[in-house]
Protein backbone atom coordinates (compact mmCIF):
# COMPACT_ATOMS: atom_id res chain seq x y z
CA UNK A 1 0.00 0.00 0.00
CA UNK A 2 1.24 3.45 -0.90
CA UNK A 3 -0.46 6.71 0.04
CA UNK A 4 -0.15 9.89 -1.98
CA UNK A 5 -1.75 13.19 -0.98
CA UNK A 6 -3.71 14.54 -3.93
CA UNK A 7 -5.38 17.45 -2.15
CA UNK A 8 -4.95 18.92 1.30
CA UNK A 9 -6.95 21.73 2.84
CA UNK A 10 -7.71 22.61 6.44
CA UNK A 11 -10.75 20.34 6.65
CA UNK A 12 -10.33 18.14 3.56
CA UNK A 13 -7.89 15.42 2.60
CA UNK A 14 -7.83 13.42 -0.64
CA UNK A 15 -5.48 10.43 -0.67
CA UNK A 16 -4.67 8.07 -3.51
CA UNK A 17 -4.30 4.57 -2.07
CA UNK A 18 -2.23 2.45 -4.43
CA UNK A 19 -2.48 -1.31 -4.33
CA UNK A 20 -5.89 -1.53 -2.65
CA UNK A 21 -9.36 -2.38 -3.90
CA UNK A 22 -12.93 -1.34 -3.15
CA UNK A 23 -12.99 -3.75 -0.21
CA UNK A 24 -10.33 -2.05 1.89
CA UNK A 25 -11.17 1.51 0.84
CA UNK A 26 -14.83 0.96 1.68
CA UNK A 27 -13.86 -0.44 5.11
CA UNK A 28 -11.71 2.64 5.74
CA UNK A 29 -14.50 4.97 4.55
CA UNK A 30 -17.09 3.30 6.78
CA UNK A 31 -14.86 3.56 9.84
CA UNK A 32 -14.01 7.18 9.07
CA UNK A 33 -17.71 7.89 9.62
CA UNK A 34 -17.48 6.15 12.99
CA UNK A 35 -14.42 8.28 13.79
CA UNK A 36 -16.47 11.46 13.42
CA UNK A 37 -15.91 12.85 9.95
CA UNK A 38 -18.42 15.13 8.24
CA UNK A 39 -18.04 13.37 4.89
CA UNK A 40 -16.22 10.23 3.78
CA UNK A 41 -16.28 8.89 0.26
CA UNK A 42 -14.06 7.29 -2.32
CA UNK A 43 -13.75 7.17 -6.06
CA UNK A 44 -12.15 4.88 -8.61
CA UNK A 45 -12.06 6.83 -11.83
CA UNK A 46 -11.30 3.80 -14.03
CA UNK A 47 -11.35 0.18 -12.81
CA UNK A 48 -8.16 -0.81 -14.66
CA UNK A 49 -6.22 2.41 -15.12
CA UNK A 50 -6.50 4.31 -11.85
CA UNK A 51 -6.01 3.82 -8.14
CA UNK A 52 -8.77 4.52 -5.60
CA UNK A 53 -8.90 7.88 -3.87
CA UNK A 54 -10.47 8.40 -0.46
CA UNK A 55 -11.92 11.80 0.41
CA UNK A 56 -12.26 12.80 4.06
CA UNK A 57 -13.86 16.04 5.22
CA UNK A 58 -13.86 16.90 8.90
CA UNK A 59 -12.18 18.93 11.60
CA UNK A 60 -8.94 16.94 11.38
CA UNK A 61 -8.90 14.54 8.41
CA UNK A 62 -5.56 12.93 9.30
CA UNK A 63 -6.72 12.29 12.88
CA UNK A 64 -9.98 10.84 11.55
CA UNK A 65 -8.07 8.41 9.32
CA UNK A 66 -5.81 7.41 12.20
CA UNK A 67 -8.86 6.74 14.39
CA UNK A 68 -10.50 4.78 11.54
CA UNK A 69 -7.36 2.63 11.28
CA UNK A 70 -7.48 2.01 15.05
CA UNK A 71 -11.13 0.93 14.75
CA UNK A 72 -10.19 -1.51 11.97
CA UNK A 73 -7.41 -2.96 14.15
CA UNK A 74 -9.86 -3.39 17.06
CA UNK A 75 -12.36 -5.13 14.76
CA UNK A 76 -9.63 -7.41 13.44
CA UNK A 77 -8.51 -8.32 16.97
CA UNK A 78 -12.12 -9.11 17.94
CA UNK A 79 -12.49 -11.30 14.86
CA UNK A 80 -9.28 -13.19 15.66
CA UNK A 81 -10.54 -13.74 19.21
CA UNK A 82 -13.82 -15.18 17.90
CA UNK A 83 -11.98 -17.42 15.43
CA UNK A 84 -9.86 -18.81 18.25
CA UNK A 85 -13.04 -19.93 20.06
CA UNK A 86 -14.24 -22.07 17.14
CA UNK A 87 -14.18 -25.80 17.85
CA UNK A 88 -12.54 -26.97 14.66
CA UNK A 89 -11.45 -30.58 14.36
CA UNK A 90 -8.44 -31.74 12.39
CA UNK A 91 -10.65 -33.23 9.64
CA UNK A 92 -13.28 -30.96 8.15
Amino acid sequence: MRLEVKERKKNKLVLEVSGETHTFINLLRENAWKAGCKQASYIVEHPYLSEPKIIIIGDSPKKILMEAADIILEQTDALKKEFSKLPISKQV
